[in-house]
């Protein structure tokens, strides 16, 4: 039987090239056409897409243009040209988006205190796009309310009160979010190549920058410090930069602060872009010796069992399997209540970190080809234990979508097969052969900071 052992781990430099994956006008007129086809099956004469700077996702997708200081409006219906709201700045940074839609300028989407010399009512606006009495519309913002059991309130809305009250002088509106973000069918939720490809480029940019995080980490610099690091380049970020230590590491999230990083310091550090997000948990120490004595069995008590549960999760994840088998598959090494698993292990990403997650117990959702998902399994242990953590992309391809990317994106290609052989051969994962890992640390885990040059394998 395989076990988890701590050792030698030479990390290989897979290494990333361009030029940048962009997505084309065809592939959004493709998108549009698709939009209208899901449109005809729930019966919605209209769409109305709302998208921020916080929810960016769904509006980006069928446009390319997301919003940087204002919110913005789509508005899509049969056999006429989308409408695109924005207002005083979003309007001219619209024009270069690669989706085909009109843009209309609304001021009232602007920051507070700018003109509005040329402002609109919104309900003269939605008519100029076609809106009219009597319609079924749906609304999709960025989620919407469901119960544990899944079951979808389509008359619950997120979206702001003014559009939803304008919405409804023109017809029924229904929450259409799940036409963009359902676990299996959402239009978000299977990629096209060129948009996995992308997500790859993304992921090698962020995780480089935890890798050069962990490789670069010392001792007696500020937490600002050691996130330069970094070397961060400027691609849209999905997330703030998640990065702390010492007493504040156990709550995850926060950003690094002035705070000297200290030898014996539990650290984390987590990196997202737009389709892609990387995170790191360890100790800032170079062996056991140095933790406090009631935690020096870190490695065997949590972070075995948890690279474990890893494990699990990448030999069980394919096309065809459901959701549930790898919820269990991951529980049954770290069910017990010392691990503190409180949410799904692992979901799907795309522009937005979160999309959803098929991933949950007795689920019957099963994955399908061009998903990309997150191996995403947080054990809070709410103890001096702390926690450990990996958290990488993958992406889903059956054989006519592999030989399409190894065609179409030669030297992603050679990325892709080059982790698979670091992961098979030297962490000792068995991965199926859809399976295509995205990270440049690639499950790598190695639990203290100050001897990177030692992680985690299967044998």
């Amino acid at each position: 039987m395989r076990q988890p052992h701590y050792t030698e781990v030479s990390l290989p430099e897979f290494g990333f090239s361009g030029p940048e994956p962009m997505l084309s006008p065809a592939l959004y007129l493709q998108r549009h056409a698709e939009l209208l086809r899901r449109m005809a099956d729930h019966k919605l004469d209209a769409m109305v897409i709302y998208g921020d700077r916080e929810h960016v996702a769904n509006i980006s997708w069928a446009t390319g243009y997301d919003p940087r200081f204002e919110e913005a409006l789509y508005i899509v219906l049969p056999n006429r040209t989308p409408t695109l709201l924005a207002g005083n700045e979003g309007y001219p940074y619209a024009e270069l988006a690669q989706g085909h839609f009109e843009r209309v300028l609304w001021q009232q989407l602007s920051l507070m205190g700018q003109p509005r010399d040329k402002d609109k009512g919104l309900a003269d606006l939605l008519k100029q796009a076609g809106l009219k009495s009597g319609m079924k519309i749906g609304l999709a913002g960025w989620k919407g309310f469901e119960t544990e059991q899944g079951a979808f309130d389509s008359h619950w809305f997120e979206t702001p009160h003014y559009l939803v009250e304008a919405l409804r002088t023109f017809g029924e509106v229904t929450n259409a979010a799940q036409i963009f973000m359902h676990p299996v069918s959402g239009l978000r939720v299977i990629n096209e190549s060129a948009q996995l490809m992308r997500f790859e480029y993304a992921s090698c940019l962020s995780s480089t920058a935890i890798r050069n995080f962990i490789l670069g980490a010392k001792l007696g610099i500020s937490e600002y410090q050691a996130c330069r690091n970094l070397n961060l380049n400027g691609f849209p970020q999905s997330i703030h930069i998640n990065m702390c230590s010492g007493p504040r590491a156990k709550y995850g999230l926060p950003s690094p602060s002035e705070r000297i990083i200290d030898r014996g310091d539990p650290i984390v550090v987590g990196h997202g872009l737009m389709g892609s997000l990387n995170c790191r948990a360890g100790f800032m120490v170079e062996s056991a010796s140095e933790l406090p004595v009631h935690i020096s069995d870190y490695v065997e008590k949590l972070v075995a069992p948890y690279f474990s549960s890893a494990v699990a999760w990448y030999e069980t994840i394919g096309i065809g399997v459901e959701g549930g088998a790898v919820y269990d598959a991951v529980m049954a090494h770290v069910g017990e209540p010392f691990f503190g698993i409180g949410l799904n292990p692992g979901h799907l990403i795309q522009l937005d970190e979160w999309v959803n997650s098929p991933i949950k117990r007795n689920s019957n959702m099963k994955f399908v080809s061009g998903m990309a998902l997150q191996c995403d399994i947080i054990p809070a242990t709410g103890t001096d234990y702390f926690m450990s953590n990996i958290e990488d992309g993958i992406a889903l391809a059956d054989a006519d979508l592999r030989v399409e990317l190894q065609h179409n994106y030669p030297d992603a290609w050679a990325r892709i097969e080059a982790r698979r052989h670091f992961m098979t051969s030297i962490l000792g994962i068995r991965l199926k052969p859809e399976v295509l890992p995205f990270s440049n640390m690639a499950a790598w885990l190695p639990p203290f900071w100050l001897a990177p040059h030692k992680a985690m394998v299967m044998r």
